[in-house]
């Protein structure tokens, strides 16, 4: 080793060999945090193997040590997710890597997978800004997974235009061979040889990757094929413009501007005194990948006509004149000028990807005026309308026409309460940095800003019948254009810890306590570091959204504006998040602390008020809140059968946990069987038909032997959307001891009880 290596960062009178030494003795004592933190202050990571320093680490769970670790030393950056990226190789074993370290203290090897590890590495890309290159494997998958979502989108919701499915498809796959191959697979069992033959010659995969089957169904291939795809389009245009909003203005009224001659004539036309004006952005979707998306459409929508700047050309040509920073001028006088109202949905996370698009509009939100976000309207009649929550899942805003039941949500639910008809979302997953822009882009683009105004309108003109008050036009841009900013000071909550995580998010001390909720009331989304809160919360009645393990955390944004929920989340993602929703939308929970606790400090931060009749009245499986009664002999009847059909079919049955039975509509009008629940009782008091959803089948054979036998038990509950059974056990009194000090007197003591 070289001494003359070691700077002036070197503490004084220290022994470089001495100090290196010290760090062996603990590494071998397995005092792995002490080593790694004593290496950050000593500055002595470069002369250590970063494979063998940090491979222990993540098998206890400390990826943020890991991250500062390297955090000052670029090369150990490279190394260490080119590390993390071999081991996320398919062909590599990671029992390899954990087999040397069973002995550990504080072990977690679940930790320590593929999905975590390719999570760990996107993290680190962004953080430290190194290009996805680097890591060949994690992209593949991610890539990979974007395939699989492409194709869930395309044939099992059938949400996704053919057009912007092949835009996607050609964009993720590209040249690589890999996924080429595995988009050939997909394509035979969604399509079948021909249509797979189909799309591979759109997509232009090698003639040598495919099958025979596939090869010999290309030769077969005709002209007329795509004429009949074109009129196969055209009338299913045609049968669904009467199910959605359509835009109330000519398509000569919708402008496409690419140059700044235009762009001119259309500022003077937005930047009048008392004018209202409609705001929306597009970008191409970006599933998952590093980065902030980049607008490439801003849209402007009058009450005559529709302006779409095509901001990426915009820019670049002002760019090339000497003038960047014309166009971000004219965006910052728009949203300045308090005599300008400004209509948007989600403004926030529109604004967070402007900044992205140009830096000279980075400040934007922190100047603007005149602005009504109807993402917070849309909050208030969600709460409003009717005296309660409207419920987004019922049959009515369903599309089965499309395959998988997709309730309406975000803008397209309001649309559809406000003004009688959903918005259309097939081209939402557009890629809206192609050019040109197809008509139905164009149409679509247009719509989502337009509709802004009549929903505006409606609401202005008769803003009692929504339950809103009668003063919304003053209090609307009022109250959203001069909100109170937090001051720019961190208290003691807000320091860092040494790990780097904020355990709390910034705290305004409020003039009184947010006024009390139930749960019912309350909507989340949980971060996928949070499942175990989320889970809790769903225990107490909260309607909870939980990310998935390979979900990127900004996902949790996108369904947090679409569905006006609140976002839940720890450490350093809290930071991106709350740029991209509303104020106060975003909570930080204390990383240190167990899920219980983090359920209380929750509660306590949004005053929600927790009763008996709360606890267990959401299906801890699928998040519904609407359960079916169940005699205990009528469902001694329906588990037996389910026991004869399973012994029937025992060859193709692999075992009988799997297996359960269909219950027909008929039979939940059966006596015994009644809905359960608060969701469920208002459905009886309205005369409406309660039941299953669809064909969904009830989970008799995760009943265990013997609970049928129970006197006590004189029904059970079964969850109408997933088939789950519930019966009353002792896993109730459980949660209602630990929650004891947050539950609050209720006068309706049935309670839906927690099973198996």
């Amino acid at each position: 080793m070289n001494q003359d290596s070691y700077s002036s960062d070197q503490p004084t009178g220290q022994d470089p060999l001495l100090l290196l030494k010290t760090l062996q003795l603990l590494w071998t004592k397995h005092e792995l945090e002490k080593a790694a933190i004593l290496s950050i202050k000593l500055k002595l990571q470069p002369d250590q193997d970063v494979e063998k320093m940090c491979t222990p680490l993540l098998l206890q769970d400390k990826a943020n040590l890991v991250e500062d670790y390297v955090g000052e030393y670029p090369e150990l950056q490279r190394k260490l997710l080119q590390t993390l990226d071999m081991w996320c190789d398919p062909s590599f074993n990671i029992r390899d890597i954990t087999r040397p370290y069973q002995g550990l203290s504080r072990y977690k090897p679940e930790k320590f997978n593929r999905r975590v590890l390719s999570k760990l590495v996107f993290r680190l890309l962004e953080r430290f800004n190194v290009d996805p290159a680097l890591c060949p494997n994690v992209i593949n998958q991610r890539h990979l997974r974007t395939l699989n979502y492409l194709f869930y989108k395309r044939f099992v919701e059938k949400t996704m235009t053919e057009e912007n499915w092949a835009d996607h498809i050609q964009s993720t796959v590209g040249e690589n061979r890999w996924l080429q191959g595995h988009l050939v697979q997909s394509l035979l069992r969604h399509c079948g040889a021909r249509g797979a033959a189909r799309w591979a010659r759109r997509c232009r995969v090698p003639p040598e990757m495919l099958p025979r089957a596939v090869a010999e169904e290309l030769q077969k291939l005709h002209i007329q094929d795509r004429a009949e795809e074109v009129t196969k389009a055209d009338n299913y245009e045609d049968s669904k413009k009467k199910d959605y909003y359509q835009l109330p203005i000519a398509r000569e009224k919708i402008h496409f501007l690419q140059t700044w001659e235009e762009t001119l004539q259309c500022w003077e036309k937005v930047l009048q005194p008392g004018q209202v004006v409609g705001v929306d952005m597009e970008w191409k979707p970006s599933f998952g990948m590093v980065g902030k998306p980049r607008v490439a459409l801003l849209q402007l929508a009058l009450k005559d006509e529709v302006f779409l700047l095509d901001l990426p050309r915009l820019l670049e040509q002002a760019e090339a004149e000497g003038e960047k920073e014309k166009l971000p001028r004219f965006i910052q006088m728009l949203y300045s000028d308090a005599a300008i109202t400004k209509l948007g949905y989600g403004m926030s996370g529109d604004l967070s990807s402007l900044a992205a698009t140009c830096s000279a509009l980075k400040d934007t939100e922190k100047q603007m005026q005149g602005v009504v976000d109807l993402l917070a309207v849309d909050k208030q009649l969600q709460w409003k309308k009717d005296g309660r929550k409207v419920d987004g899942l019922s049959p009515e805003h369903s599309h089965e026409e499309r395959g998988v039941k997709q309730p309406e949500k975000g803008l397209s639910l309001l649309v559809q309460h406000v003004l009688g008809k959903p918005l259309d979302k097939t081209e939402q997953l557009s890629n809206w940095e192609k050019r040109p822009l197809r008509e139905e882009q164009i149409l679509y683009a247009a719509s989502d800003a337009y509709c802004l105004l009549e929903i505006y309108e409606r609401l202005c003109k008769d803003p009692e019948s929504f339950g809103l008050g009668s003063d919304l036009t003053e209090s609307l841009v009022e109250k959203q254009s001069k909100k109170p900013r937090a001051k720019k000071q961190l208290n003691k909550q807000e320091a860092p810890s040494p790990s780097g995580q904020e355990c709390q998010g910034p705290r305004m001390e409020p003039s009184c306590p947010p006024a009390p909720i139930s749960p019912q009331e309350f909507s989340v989304v949980c971060d996928n570091m949070l499942q175990g809160l989320g889970r809790y919360l769903r225990c107490l009645g909260v309607d909870v959204r939980l990310l998935d393990n390979e979900d990127d955390h900004r996902k949790a944004a996108e369904i947090a504006r679409q569905e006006g929920r609140v976002i839940l989340t720890s450490g350093l993602p809290y930071q991106t998040l709350r740029s991209q929703v509303g104020e106060g939308r975003c909570f930080s929970v204390n990383c240190s602390e167990k899920a219980k606790e983090q359920a209380l400090q929750v509660l306590k931060h949004f005053n929600v008020q927790v009763s008996l009749s709360d606890i267990f009245s959401r299906c801890q499986v699928c998040n519904c809140n609407k359960y079916l009664k169940v005699s205990r002999e009528r469902m001694r009847q329906l588990v037996e059968g389910s026991r004869r059909a399973s012994g029937e079919h025992s060859a193709g049955c692999p075992g009988s946990q799997s297996c359960g039975v269909t219950v027909p509509a008929c039979d939940t009008a059966q006596p015994g069987c009644a809905p359960h629940g608060e969701r469920a009782e208002g459905a009886e008091q309205s005369g409406a038909a309660a039941g299953l959803a669809g064909d969904t089948v009830l989970q008799v054979a995760a009943i265990p032997p013997g609970v049928l036998d129970r006197a006590e038990l004189t029904d059970f509950f079964c969850c109408t959307r997933c088939g789950k059974v519930f019966w009353e056990g002792s896993h109730f009194g459980r949660v209602v001891s630990q929650f004891q000090d947050v539950l609050v007197a209720s006068g309706d003591t049935q309670s839906i009880y927690e099973l198996s």
